[in-house]
C-alpha cells in the first residue's frame, strides 16, 4: 500500500525504518518541525526526520496538520495513513482523506491510558502489565477499534525510557502485521470495551518525589518519570535529582518518611513503608554521580537529614 506516515519522537524511529524495509510505498513523512535544543538552542530535526533523510524519503515539517498540509497529504493520494506519536490532531477532512483512512500505534492495553503519556502513567501506577495497541484513528481521543494488541509484563526495574524504547520496537512488528493484514482485506478492529483511562503529559510537578507514599508509590513514580521530566526532590534547600533508587535491603533501619541516612555505604530514604536506596543521583549544577560520593560530598555533615 501506499502509506504516509506521520511521527515526531524516538519511539517512532523503529516503525517508520520497519515500514520502509516491507514492501508497503512510503510516500510522505510527516514530522514536527526543527526545535532547538540543548544550551545553545541549535535548530535540531526531530529523530523521525533525521531517520526519514538517512532513509531518503521526503518529509514535511509541520506542528500542525492545517489545510495547507492536509492538501499536500491528499495529493499524493495514500492509501492509508500511519501515526506513531507524532503529536498533532488528525481532524477531517484529512482523516478520511486515506483510503483506508488512518491507524495509530499506542503503548498501552487500550482503553487503559490514553492520552500522551501512557507508558509513565502505566509505571506510576504500579501496572503489571502493559503494551501496544493499534487502533483505527477517530476524532475522539485513542477511542478507535483495536486491531491488534500485544501484551507484556513490566519488569520491576523498568524506567519509562527503557519500557518505552523496548515497546517500540515489538510495537513496530505489531503495526507492519496490521498493515499487511489491512493490504490483504483480512484485518479486523474491534471496539474497546471497559473503563478508559487517561494519560495526560507530564510536567515538572509531576517528577517531585512524595516520600508519604508506600515504597511501591515512590520507585513507581521515579521509574515512571526516568528520564523526562525527571524525579527530583530538596534537600539543603537545593533540588536532588534522583536518576535510580531500588528497594533497599531487608536488614534496612526504619526512617521516617522523608528522612535520610547513610547505611552500610548506600544512601537511604524513609518512605511510608519500607526504604528505598539512591543509586545515582544529580546535584543542581553538576552532573550524574553515585550517591554514596553525592552524600559524602555534602557540606551537612548530619548523618540524617529531612528532604
Amino acid at each position: 500500500m501506499r502509506l504516509v506516515f506521520a511521527g515526531t519522537p524516538e519511539p517512532a524511529v523503529p516503525s517508520l525504518r520497519r515500514l520502509a524495509a516491507s514492501d508497503h510505498d512510503i510516500a510522505a513523512v510527516i514530522t514536527r518541525r526543527d526545535a532547538p535544543l540543548g544550551r545553545k538552542r541549535v535548530l535540531t530535526p526531530s529523530p523521525v526526520a533525521a531517520a526519514a533523510a538517512d532513509l531518503g524519503l521526503g518529509v514535511i515539517r509541520a506542528d500542525r496538520l492545517d489545510a495547507d498540509v492536509s492538501g499536500r497529504i491528499a495529493a499524493l493520494a495514500p492509501d492509508l495513513g500511519v501515526i506513531v506519536a507524532y503529536g498533532g490532531l488528525v481532524r477531517e477532512p484529512l482523516l478520511s482523506t486515506p483510503a483506508h483512512g488512518w491507524i495509530n500505534l499506542h503503548f498501552s492495553l487500550l482503553p487503559r491510558w490514553r492520552g500522551a503519556a501512557p507508558v509513565q502513567h502505566a509505571l506510576i501506577a504500579g501496572d503489571e502489565r502493559t503494551g501496544a495497541s493499534v487502533f483505527q484513528l477517530v476524532p475522539e481521543l485513542d477511542a478507535g477499534a483495536v486491531f491488534a494488541e500485544r501484551a507484556d509484563e513490566v519488569p520491576s526495574d523498568a524506567t519509562a525510557g527503557a519500557l518505552l524504547a523496548s515497546l517500540a520496537h515489538s510495537g513496530a512488528d505489531l503495526l507492519l502485521e496490521v498493515i499487511d493484514a489491512i493490504a490483504a482485506g483480512t484485518a479486523v478492529a474491534t471496539p474497546q470495551t471497559g473503563e478508559p483511562t487517561y494519560a495526560s503529559k507530564l510536567g515538572d510537578a509531576d517528577g517531585a518525589v512524595r516520600w508519604s507514599e508506600p515504597r511501591a508509590s515512590v520507585l513507581g513514580r521515579i521509574r515512571g518519570v526516568t528520564p523526562e521530566p525527571g524525579a527530583h526532590t530538596t534537600v539543603d534547600g537545593a533540588r536532588l535529582k534522583i536518576l535510580a533508587a531500588r528497594p533497599a535491603s531487608p536488614d534496612a533501619p526504619t526512617l521516617a518518611p522523608g528522612a535520610m541516612a547513610l547505611h552500610e555505604r548506600h544512601v537511604l530514604v524513609g518512605t511510608g513503608s519500607e526504604p528505598i536506596a539512591l543509586d545515582s543521583v544529580q546535584p543542581a549544577g553538576k552532573g550524574a554521580m553515585r550517591a554514596a560520593d553525592w552524600w559524602r560530598g555534602r557540606r551537612a555533615a548530619d548523618p540524617v537529614a529531612g528532604l
